[in-house]
Order: C-alpha cells, then sequence, then structure tokens
C-alpha cells in the first residue's frame, strides 16, 4: 500500500477523480501545509492559516503506480494558476503535491518539469512540491462530497 496527497483546487473535485482510479482504496479530503492546529473550513477559507485543500489516498502499488497518479493529478486541475482554480481564489486552492518519501519527490519533480516542457500549457506549471506534514481530516459533511450529491467534479 502507498499513500500520495495532492491540492489541486478544491478537494472535492480532485477526490471525486482519484476515486474513479482502479487501485485507488480510499480517500479523504482535508487542509495541509498551514501553520494552524486542527483548523476548519471557515479558518481554512479565511485564507489566513496557510493550509492548502487536499485529498490524501491510499492505494495499491501494484495496481496504480504513483506515476500514473500524477498523470490523473495534472490531467484534473490547471497548474498554471498560483493560488486559484476556477472561480476558487485563496492559497488554501494552490496546486500541491506533498510527499511521503524521497523517492515520491523525486518522481513528482520530473513528472512536473515533463509536463511544463510538454506545450500543453501556455503558461509555466507553478505547483508546489513539499514533503508532507501534519494532514487535517475536513469535517465529515466534506468527505466524498460530490459522491454523495450525484455529481462528478468541480468545474475548473
Amino acid at each position: 500500500m502507498g499513500k500520495a496527497t495532492f491540492g489541486a483546487g478544491c478537494f472535492w473535485g480532485i477526490e471525486a477523480a482519484f476515486q474513479q482510479v482502479e487501485g485507488v482504496t480510499s480517500t479523504r479530503v482535508g487542509y495541509l501545509g498551514g501553520n494552524l492546529e486542527n483548523p476548519t473550513y471557515e479558518e481554512v477559507c479565511s485564507d489566513a492559516t496557510g493550509h492548502a485543500e487536499v485529498v490524501e489516498l491510499e492505494y495499491d502499488s501494484e495496481i496504480v503506480s504513483y506515476d500514473q497518479l500524477l498523470e490523473v493529478f495534472w490531467a484534473n486541475h490547471n497548474p498554471t494558476t498560483k493560488n486559484r482554480q476556477g472561480l476558487d481564489v485563496g492559497t488554501q486552492y494552490r496546486s500541491s503535491i506533498f510527499c511521503h518519501s524521497d523517492e515520491q519527490m523525486k518522481e513528482a519533480k520530473v513528472s512536473r518539469e515533463i509536463i511544463d516542457r510538454s506545450g500543453k500549457f501556455t503558461r509555466p506549471v507553478v505547483t508546489e512540491i513539499s514533503r508532507t506534514s501534519t494532514f487535517y481530516k475536513a469535517e465529515e459533511y466534506h468527505q466524498q462530497y460530490l459522491a454523495k450529491r450525484g455529481q462528478s467534479g468541480c468545474s475548473i
């Protein structure tokens, strides 16, 4: 089993995208990378805590690779807009990869360089790549939010 954590704007949409990936065994949304312990959604949305909205997932590495998860990440948001995805604006919506190992850090950096050079985007990729820190699970009503409502994703 592996663990991966990604921030790609609204955590509802990226969670829904990863739930469709064969080999992803569980997802949970929450907050990571900030300066306040146990933040609430309202505190994170104030844009004052420094947290990103993220999805933390567990996956079976015999079925899906970390590199394949990175492909899903790049395909499901705009990594060229700093602190913004669609209508959602603020540091909590930043494009970010939080790595759980040196190997993930290496793969994430290589992947970012490849996507940046690919020509897919006309602006530079601004995705942050850093070590994971304390993950704070979001309130229960945010967990699998779109699945509970029969929707497939956030618009970007």
